[in-house]
């Protein structure tokens, strides 16, 4: 077979594997920008509870302590819960889920999200035939 076979008119290959552009998997079925997202977000809500208790009782090893129980409890228990959402949906509906949330609620912060460039339409679509 000659390599320019699997060329098209306009210099793309024609054989390249379907999941080819997909973030990989790296911890329970969280991509690596997921695995950053919550661990951020798990590590900052485990801050938040360590140290008013680092302070209340006056030892500073309760903040730290807390964020990576926080980041450990993010993982596994965020993890499964994203990884339940997302079954069976297409790789980016968790990104467009959250820029539509962002978006309907939030209208002022919808262009920094890319919101505007969303279909945000409710209602019945019709065809306009009638059924006789």
């Amino acid at each position: 077979m000659s390599e320019h076979q699997h060329l098209r008119a306009d210099g793309t290959v024609t054989f390249l594997p379907h999941r080819l552009n997909r973030h990989p998997v790296v911890v329970r079925g969280l991509t690596a920008d997921e695995l950053w997202i919550c661990c951020g977000l798990s590590g900052g809500a485990g801050l938040m509870i360590g140290a008013p208790l680092s302070w209340a009782l006056n030892t500073i090893a309760l903040a730290p302590t807390f964020a990576i129980l926080g980041v450990t409890l993010g993982i596994f228990v965020g993890g499964g819960i994203l990884r339940r959402l997302k079954r069976g949906r297409p790789d980016t509906w968790l990104y467009r889920q959250l820029q539509w949330r962002v978006a309907t609620r939030y209208p002022v912060m919808a262009g920094w999200v890319g919101g505007h460039t969303l279909i945000v339409r409710s209602g019945f679509w019709t065809t306009r035939r009638n059924m006789r």
